[in-house]
């Protein structure tokens, strides 16, 4: 069984940094997709980033919002965590961050879809403030 956990959620202030760790057990599958999502009351989640591994190499992906602000990776050593490094962050970026898996597929043009991922983290939160 497959389960997911976020971690390092905070409120920081406008301009700061914080690194979200998300740590997979379970069979997470080879050649999968890895991704962040985040999502505010009343909005639907949104696509944050995504992280292809498999034998094609390692491909990031990134929302046009995020881009150049945020990174996303996985342990050198474990490639059942992942980091999402956000820096330069902006109050727009405050959100539950959440952390999804599709173990079958790898990401392409529809990372972002939310539906395709069967497995999701409880979710962390992020708030920043101005």
């Amino acid at each position: 069984q497959v389960q997911l956990a976020e971690s390092g959620g905070a409120s920081v202030q406008a301009g700061g940094s914080l690194r979200l760790s998300c740590e997979a057990s379970g069979p997470i599958g080879s050649g999968n997709c890895m991704g962040w999502f985040r999502q505010t009351p009343g909005k639907e989640r949104e696509g944050v980033a995504a992280i292809y591994r498999g034998d094609r190499g390692i491909i990031p992906y990134y929302a046009d919002s995020v881009k150049g602000r945020f990174t996303i990776s996985q342990d050198n050593t474990n490639k059942k965590v992942m980091y999402l490094q956000m820096d330069t962050l902006k109050p727009e970026d405050t959100a539950m961050y959440y952390c999804a898996l599709d173990r079958f597929s790898g990401c392409g043009s529809t990372w972002s879809t939310s539906r395709r991922f069967g497995f999701w983290g409880q979710g962390t939160q992020v708030t920043v403030s101005s």
